[in-house]
């Protein structure tokens, strides 16, 4: 298996196509947008920068990298030769569906189809291939190339032999692959997703500010960040889409998203790829800043 195909070039589709690259596969970065192709690659350069700078790759890692990447705004052309295929697009059901159904004409036979999904049920995707034997979830953790987990989801029609090779080529990236099955945010999601939800939950209703909460979960549970910018970093309307997910997955009101995460998402206040979310990032500032809209 050498060649690779992501489908997507926004921060998860990047990173996998860095992390591949790096480790010397051939990767075909699709994305139907030839500016966010561009913007990924200066992305990946610029992340490479990094690690050359922290004496974790040579510059000529950089180099090669780079080379093992090819760019394509043709989802056809992109996926002709590959042996997997993994698809990064927005968490929407239907546009997966349609992406997926597409894969099933354009692709080898023989290539996997996987997606990064973080909590839509891969069974769902599956049945809009005819080949849904060959399909799985490959949800990687972000930044992709620092977070070592991948979490591999079994469709409920998955072939044993289908999870065996991805789990290896899972380690072969250096990651620790952890297999679960597919119910409604598998493991990492149906736990973290709650937990932040009730962190909004507890701002909305005046318990405590942002800075107190995620001081809390910080220093007393040993979290690397609090649950409110880890939100921001994940994206608050990728939290919100997930906890509909489960909410309708499981059917259970405890699910119900906090009324301020739907505000902030419908006025465009999206964290960290917006520059304000619970914290404001603009200016490029160095420390956690708490939007204004909280000062008040």
């Amino acid at each position: 298996m050498k060649n690779v195909s992501v489908i997507g070039s926004g921060i998860m589709g990047n990173g996998i196509a860095h992390t591949f690259a790096q480790n010397g596969f051939n990767v075909s970065l699709i994305d139907i947008s030839s500016a966010q192709l561009e913007k990924a690659i200066i992305t990946i350069s610029k992340n490479l920068d990094r690690q050359v700078a922290k004496g974790l790759i040579e510059p000529s890692v950089k180099e090669s990298t780079l080379a093992n990447i090819h760019t394509y705004d043709n989802l056809e052309k992109g996926v002709a030769k590959s042996d997997l295929i993994i698809e990064a697009a927005t968490e929407n059901l239907e546009l997966k569906l349609s992406i997926f159904a597409k894969l099933d004409k354009a692709a080898p036979r023989e290539a996997i189809l996987a997606t990064n999904t973080s909590s839509i049920s891969i069974t769902s995707i599956a049945a809009a291939t005819s080949r849904p034997e060959k399909v799985i979830g490959m949800h990687f953790m972000n930044p992709v190339p620092v977070m070592k987990l991948v979490e591999i989801i079994n469709g409920y029609a998955t072939e044993k032999e289908i999870t065996r090779t991805i789990t290896e080529l899972t380690h072969k990236l250096g990651k620790m692959p952890c297999v679960v099955n597919d119910y409604p945010g598998f493991v990492a999601n149906r736990i973290l997703m709650p937990m932040i939800n009730e962190a909004i939950y507890s701002l909305y209703e005046g318990v405590a500010g942002i800075v107190e909460i995620d001081t809390v979960m910080k220093f007393g549970m040993s979290h690397p960040m609090g649950p409110l910018q880890l939100a921001d970093f994940i994206g608050l309307d990728t939290c919100l889409n997930i906890l509909r997910v489960l909410q309708e997955g499981f059917g259970n009101p405890k699910y119900a998203p906090c009324p301020l995460l739907v505000n902030m998402v419908t006025a465009g206040k999206l964290g960290v790829k917006t520059l304000e979310g619970f914290y404001d990032y603009k200016d490029g500032a160095k420390e956690l800043v708490v939007s204004k809209r909280f000062t008040h």
